[in-house]
C-alpha cells in the first residue's frame, strides 16, 4: 500500500503518495490532477522494484500555493522535483511526467541530467523552443479564443471552474461528449470553457464515481488558481528558457500518448509528435495508444504501466 506525508522542499510543503523500495521514479501530474491521477501506476511501479513518488504539484491538492503568478515558472516547478529528490535523500531519479507534469519532467532532465538519468512524457511532446512566445505566436496567426489565452486574466477561469467544482470536474476529467476533441480547447463567445458540454454524460468506463469525488472534494479546498497560474507563465517560461534553445535531451526517453487526445492531434503537438528525435536523440520508444484521449495512464493504466516498467529497468542506473 502506498504512504503519504508531507515534504518541505524548495520553500513550499509538497504533499507526496509514496511506495516501494529501489531507484527512485518521481511522477508529476497535470491539470486539473492531482497525485491521485497515478493510482494506478504507483503499485504497478513499486511491485516492478522502484521507490515511487508522486506529488501533489505545486499550487494543487495538499501542496503549497503561492500567492504570485510569478512562483510559478518552469524554474520553479522543476526546483521543486529536484529539492525533492534531495529531500528524499537520493542524488539521482527517473522522472515520468503527464500533461503539464511533462513539461516539468522533460525540463528536469534538460536543466540537471546529473540527478535525472531517464525521462518519460505523456500527452505532451518535449519542449520545441520556438522562435517567438507561444501567447504572441497565436494572435499572429489570428487565434484568440484558444483556452491557453482564456486562462491568462486572473479570476475569470477561476470564477468559472469553482462555481460548480462537480460539475466542472466531471466535463474536464470525464469527457464533453464531443466527437471532435479538439474543439474543447477552443472558447466559444459567452460560453467559457465548459460551454461545450452539459455534463450529464455517463462517465466513462475508467472513471468511477468514487474518483471523481475525491478530485471534486480536493479541488473544493484548493480552488484553481494555483494550477491557472501555470498556464499564466507560458510566454515568460519561453523567456526564461532561451539558453536551452535548440538543446536536445539525451538521457533515455520514452514519449506515451492517446491516439485520440487532442493535444497532440491538434494546434500544437501533431508534428512535434512527428519530430520527437530533434529533441530526444535517445528515444527509446514512441507509444500511441489507439483510441485512448488525454488522461492516457488513468485510461489505460495495462498499456501504461507496460511500457513505463519496460523503460525503467532498461534504463535504471545500477
Amino acid at each position: 500500500m502506498s504512504s503519504s506525508r508531507v515534504i518541505s522542499a524548495n520553500g513550499i510543503d509538497l504533499f507526496v503518495r509514496e511506495q516501494g523500495q529501489g531507484p527512485l521514479v518521481v511522477l508529476c501530474h497535470g491539470w486539473p490532477e492531482l497525485s491521485y491521477s497515478w493510482r494506478h501506476q504507483i503499485p504497478a511501479l513499486a511491485a516492478a522494484g522502484f521507490r515511487v513518488v508522486a506529488p501533489d504539484m505545486r499550487g494543487y491538492g495538499r501542496t503549497t500555493a503561492p500567492s504570485g503568478v510569478a512562483a510559478y515558472s518552469i524554474f520553479d516547478t522543476v526546483g521543486d522535483v529536484v529539492a525533492l529528490v534531495q529531500a528524499l535523500g537520493e542524488t539521482k531519479a527517473m522522472v515520468i511526467g503527464h500533461d503539464w507534469g511533462a513539461p516539468v519532467a522533460w525540463h528536469a532532465a534538460l536543466f540537471r541530467p546529473d540527478m535525472f538519468t531517464a525521462v518519460a512524457g505523456l500527452s505532451v511532446p518535449p519542449p520545441f523552443r520556438g522562435h517567438g512566445k507561444p501567447l504572441d505566436l497565436l494572435r499572429e496567426n489570428g487565434i484568440t479564443n484558444f483556452y491557453w489565452q482564456y486562462f491568462q486574466t486572473p479570476g475569470v477561469a477561476e470564477a468559472e471552474l469553482e462555481r460548480d467544482v462537480a460539475h466542472t470536474m466531471r466535463i474536464v476529467l470525464g469527457g464533453r461528449g464531443l466527437s471532435d476533441p479538439t474543439a474543447a480547447m477552443f472558447v466559444q463567445d459567452d460560453k467559457g470553457f465548459l460551454g461545450h458540454a452539459s455534463g450529464s454524460e455517463p462517465l466513462p468506463s475508467w472513471l468511477t464515481e468514487a474518483d471523481l469525488a475525491y478530485f471534486t472534494e480536493t479541488y473544493r479546498k484548493s480552488g484553481f488558481r494555483g494550477g491557472l497560474n501555470w498556464y499564466r507563465n507560458i510566454d515568460r517560461n519561453w523567456e526564461l528558457t532561451a539558453p536551452w534553445q535548440d538543446a536536445q535531451i539525451h538521457q533515455p526517453s520514452l514519449f506515451i500518448a492517446g491516439s485520440k487526445d487532442a493535444v497532440i492531434t491538434g494546434l500544437i503537438g501533431a508534428r512535434r509528435v512527428n519530430e520527437l528525435d530533434r529533441v530526444l536523440p535517445n528515444l527509446k520508444r514512441k507509444l500511441i495508444i489507439d483510441g485512448a484521449g488525454h488522461w492516457v495512464q488513468q485510461e489505460r493504466p495495462d498499456e501504461v504501466n507496460a511500457a513505463l516498467v519496460k523503460f525503467l529497468k532498461e534504463s535504471a542506473v545500477q
